[in-house]
């Protein structure tokens, strides 16, 4: 048994429907849905649908209310592994082999820049070519978990007018931050972590700036290529970062085409970064705080560790970043506020947990995939979620800020 979210179940290559469990608390928040005279325009979600508890209309429109709650008992398939204070996180994907629910809450090719180096503490910093006399930054966007859905993600780019319909660059000096998780589950990771390297150095040319930040899925990935199956001592039972890797949906191609390149320019995303008053995380949790009191001493305990440590640090790290759920319910707004005052920024922009997990979103009877129209805004409006569900038939997110 793994800490991440999915538990043990037998593999499915195919991207096929893939049906997802209720989640047993729901949040307060707020979805953000497009215009539907005007599509996902540029202008951002003016139209609002607020939920009282949990649902948006759309929870009382499509999905019906659910049984009450029930727990749930996690075993591994080699037998049960729980130990005290361990909470492994929902599921991506129900296991057919657990009744399809989820648990308690638990070099030598040169590298592409993301962007021009951090410069030295104290120094101006501009993440991205300062403007002119006059001349305002482009427009900031983000994108939510991608999964290896590299089709999605040209398609969506796309739309947004961020990229032309050979794949490249066409959005001036526009900035994008991706959110992490670029591969694992989808049928192309590398091919998305190709496109993003290449439009890294496209918009850096174009006076735009490209960035990402560092998934629990690039900490997974990085671990199964540098460990194997070295055995790990971990919270649910030994294991190792190979075998946690395909549970969560590694895809052995990626792991083929892995190259030397890709792991030096993977290896150096941040954690995290602060854009336009926006703190930007990939993962929904507090464990940051364990790692610095500031964002470049973040990255640089997570640089340092991927850098030195050993595989047990590796996984520690991988464990505390798959964590997920510390903006939802009551003690949410808190948890945020923790992090805004800790790190800067007005507001919490991350991905990692699907949205239709958050909400609560179930499949209707007829099988129809979880309704998203857009990010979803909760947390006393302080945290933004961006992982669209695109591996459970939802949507792959590309917002422009502010929401």
């Amino acid at each position: 048994m793994t800490p991440e979210d999915r538990f043990p179940g037998p593999e499915h290559p195919d991207s096929g429907p893939r049906h997802q469990p209720d989640l047993d608390v729901l949040p307060y928040g707020t979805y953000y849905e497009p215009d539907p005279n005007g599509g996902y325009a540029a202008t951002g979600y003016e139209a609002e649908t607020y939920s009282g508890y949990g649902g948006a209309r759309y929870l009382e429109q499509h999905w019906p209310a659910t049984g009450p709650e029930q727990g749930h008992t996690v075993h591994a398939q080699n037998g049960p592994h729980e130990q005290a204070g361990y909470e492994p996180t929902l599921p991506d994907h129900p296991s057919p082999a657990h009744g399809g629910h989820p648990g308690p809450q638990s070099d030598d090719p040169p590298t592409i820049e993301l962007g021009p180096p951090l410069p030295e503490p104290g120094q101006p910093y501009h993440p991205y070519p300062a403007p002119g006399p006059g001349e305002p930054p482009g427009p900031l966007y983000v994108v939510g978990d991608v999964h290896g859905y590299l089709d999605e993600l040209r398609a969506e780019l796309r739309h947004q007018g961020l990229i032309d319909a050979d794949g490249h660059w066409s959005a001036g000096r526009s900035r994008i931050w991706f959110l992490g998780d670029f591969t694992d589950r989808g049928p192309d990771g590398i091919g998305v972590i190709d496109l993003v390297m290449q439009l890294a150095a496209e918009s850096a040319a174009a006076g735009g700036y490209c960035r990402a930040l560092m998934g629990n899925h690039e900490l997974l990935f990085l671990g199964a290529a540098r460990y194997g199956d070295e055995p790990v001592q971990s919270t649910a039972g030994t294991a190792s970062f190979l075998a946690a890797w395909r549970l969560n949906g590694g895809q052995q191609s990626d792991l083929e085409r892995l190259e030397a390149h890709h792991i030096s320019w993977l290896s150096r995303l941040p954690a995290m970064a602060l854009e336009d008053g926006h703190l930007l995380l990939h993962s929904d949790t507090t464990a940051y705080l364990e790692y610095g009191e500031s964002i470049p001493e973040v990255n640089d305990a997570v640089h340092d560790l991927l850098a030195d440590e050993g595989v047990d640090e590796w996984w520690d790290c991988f464990r505390r970043f798959t964590k997920r759920f510390a903006f939802r319910g009551d003690a949410g707004p808190t948890a945020v506020r923790e992090l805004l005052d800790t790190y800067g920024g007005t507001r919490v922009v991350h991905g990692h947990s699907p949205i239709p997990y958050l909400t609560g979103a179930v499949h209707a009877d007829d099988g129809m995939p979880p309704h998203v129209p857009g990010p979803y805004v909760y947390a006393e409006d302080l945290a933004v979620a961006m992982d669209g569900g695109v591996t459970m038939e939802g949507r792959l997110l590309v917002s422009r800020l502010p929401i």
